[in-house]
């Protein structure tokens, strides 16, 4: 997942919403990892599965990390202020969008990984 993330950053460099899905342990939050360290972030990332957002500020924009999973209410997005968050190039790495499929502008990559129940096998399609 973090050689996938070093090959899948220049695409993001414009930055936009990356929505992440698939089952619990496939990897997506390995993958947000393998983003931020390819970006150059040289400090600790940490899931954001109980505070739902962690930002990251880098020298020429900002990652921002949401988990959705925990989510009670879409009205959370409008408090994590997801507007602001798109500003500029920034990129917004977004876990779990089907808890607020309706409520979240359109993506513009959406990141789908599959196990097949099988931890060692995967399959990740990108569009």
């Amino acid at each position: 997942m973090l050689a996938l993330a070093e090959r899948l950053l220049p695409m993001f460099e414009a930055g936009g919403i990356v929505v992440l899905s698939g089952e619990l342990g496939v990897g997506k939050t390995t993958l947000v990892r393998g983003l931020l360290k390819a970006s150059g972030y040289p400090g600790r990332v940490k899931s954001p599965t109980y505070g739902l957002l962690e930002s990251y500020v880098l020298a020429d924009r900002q990652i921002h990390h949401l988990d959705l999973y925990r989510l009670t209410s879409p009205d959370q997005l409008h408090e994590l202020g997801l507007e602001e968050l798109l500003e500029g190039s920034n990129l917004v790495l977004i876990e779990w969008p089907e808890r607020a499929e309706n409520h979240l502008p359109p993506p513009t990559w959406r990141i789908h990984i599959d196990d097949g129940g099988n931890a060692g096998t995967r399959t990740i399609l990108v569009r």
